[in-house]
């Protein structure tokens, strides 16, 4: 039996569902605060510092560690290999925790409230840059654990087709490298300087040009191994096989390789950058659709197999024949109208015209929040009900109690983010701690503020009893009697794959022309002409 990590994948993930639960309370706390319900509960200070620690953990710390663990999985099992330098693995880890932790204590002491964006010229305290920087590296080494175990692979199968699981996520280990580089310049060259008193100011228009490259392609570093579910588990727990293997294939070489220069659709309203590389941004933004329509389509041909299979009859009776007490099932179907729902609030955010009319309105929030917190988390939760059985050695607690727990967040995110597209509508302002309700404007606002109470609280329910499942199961007596992960296979057996479909050299030498057309020339500007003076702290 090859060794496959157990330990390092729970430890990572672990500390994902841990920080998962803090945020979902912190977001409870914010939607409460806003809404007026309690005046008592109204305090900026602690606001912002909880908008920020919420932001923060679920953009970064949630995501990264449980897509580190997750890999680690998926890289041991579908490869049948040992783990390589698993000694690197757990430097990498300590790395990140120990940078989450640092970056923790000014979070929750208020001295980094500059929420997850860290835009300056606001600053946070050192310590926050610092730990956050070192967050990242510590998932480097990660990529460098997934790259160098997919290329052992491959020089010891000659010409077989990598397993459809690695290959993505390899895919999204080298597009975390390509798109942290510009968190982590404007970290290291920026942020970290200037917040020690190394520099008196740094340039506003470089760091959020900087932040950009990072901005939005760390969306799809998020997505892909919910992708990554749909794919390799949904179809297998379904009854049935996967449709495609190639489009999985082509879906994240198009993810990787259409996600990265689009970032300058959050820069529409930002005078540093000319409208056409804003323009050319946004072809980008327009483009990475086509993968996700090419995933929709081919999951949900999959689900028609299995549904079929089922028994399914006429021309959507495969609907009500799939299983749908089986959590990735269930978690398939709700993630998919979040995704399309999120979607459509992405072609809006990215249209120059429908931008300015919800440019930092709560709709940018929504979508945010569908995508992020909705189609992505709510595959996170079935992927681990999918794999926990199979790294705990226990049976999971209660598969009825999971697909009510789904449930419950598929609720509570729709009650939450419904009214928030409303308000974003209705001119609602983004980052805000407390509004007055006592004007003809702001009193239309008031019933939306709090029906959002009302799902933060369905969703914090819901956060916590994902985390007690985990719990109960780990501590079960009835073990797993089947711990073997079998991924889904597909309708026609992949015998042979174009080398570009197995493997990334042609794609990385694209990318590094991509880059250069989409971010040369907007970053360099800021030092060959002069733009906007560097703002300083107390500007």
């Amino acid at each position: 039996m090859y060794d496959r990590a157990e330990n390092l994948a729970l430890a990572h993930l672990w500390v994902a569902f841990v920080s998962f639960v803090v945020a979902a309370l912190l977001g409870l706390y914010q939607v409460v605060a806003t809404s007026g319900i309690f005046p008592g509960l109204h305090y900026p200070e602690l606001y912002f510092a909880s908008v920020s620690t919420h932001g923060t953990l679920m953009a970064y710390v949630v995501t990264t560690f449980f897509i580190m663990g997750f890999g680690y999985f998926c890289a041991t099992t579908s490869l049948r290999r040992p783990l390589w330098n698993k000694p690197f693995a757990w430097l990498g880890f300590w790395l990140a925790l120990g940078g989450t932790v640092l970056a923790a204590v000014p979070l929750l002491l208020g001295e980094a409230s500059v929420l997850y964006t860290f835009y300056p010229p606001q600053q946070a305290h050192p310590a926050y840059y610092i730990g956050a920087t070192l967050l990242v590296v510590g998932s480097w080494f990660w990529c460098v654990v997934m790259i160098v175990m997919m290329g052992q692979w491959k020089r010891d199968n000659p010409g077989q087709p990598v397993p459809l699981v690695m290959f993505g996520t390899t895919a999204n280990a080298i597009l975390w490298l390509w798109t942290s580089a510009g968190v982590g310049a404007e970290m290291l060259f920026q942020l970290i300087p200037w917040s020690l008193g190394w520099i008196p100011a740094v340039d506003v228009g470089l760091a959020r040009t900087l932040f950009a490259w990072t901005l939005h392609p760390i969306v799809y570093f998020w997505l892909i191994p919910a992708y990554l579910v749909l794919y390799t588990m949904v179809p297998h727990a379904a009854g049935g096989r996967l449709f495609s293997d190639e489009f999985g294939r082509i879906a994240f070489v198009m993810l990787l390789v259409f996600s990265l220069p689009i970032g300058f659709h959050h820069l529409f309203m930002d005078p540093q950058q000319a409208a056409g590389f804003k323009l050319f941004h946004t072809f980008g933004t327009f483009g990475v659709a086509v993968p996700t329509f090419l995933t929709g389509f081919t999951i949900i041909a999959s689900l028609e197999i299995a549904g079929r299979l089922r028994g399914g009859k006429g021309l959507f009776g495969w609907i009500g024949a799939l299983d749908w007490g089986n959590p990735l099932v269930l978690a398939t179907i709700l993630a998919m109208l979040f995704l399309v729902l999120g979607g459509f609030g992405g072609m809006v955010n990215a249209s120059y015209g429908l931008n300015t009319v919800v440019h930092n309105t709560a709709w940018v929030t929504a979508h945010f929040h569908l995508i992020l917190a909705g189609t992505t988390v709510i595959l996170y939760m079935a992927g681990t009900y999918a794999i926990w059985p199979k790294l705990t050695g226990k049976q999971l607690g209660s598969r009825k109690l999971a697909v009510v727990q789904l449930w419950l967040w598929f609720v509570g995110m729709v009650v939450t983010t419904s009214p928030w597209h409303v308000l974003g509508l209705l001119g609602f302002p983004r980052r805000v701690s407390r509004v007055v309700y006592s004007t003809p404007l702001t009193a239309q606002w008031e019933p939306y503020q709090m029906a959002m109470a009302i799902g933060g609280a369905i969703l914090a329910v819901s956060a916590v009893l994902f985390f007690v499942i985990l719990v109960r199961t780990s501590l079960s007596r009835i073990a797993e009697t089947d711990r073997e992960m079998v991924y889904a296979e597909p309708v026609h057996p992949v015998l042979s794959v174009p080398r570009p479909l197995n493997g990334f050299a042609l794609w990385n030498w694209v990318l590094v022309i991509w880059m250069l057309a989409a971010f040369a020339y907007p970053i360099a500007q800021f030092f060959i002409i002069p733009t906007f003076e560097a703002v300083a702290h107390d500007v």
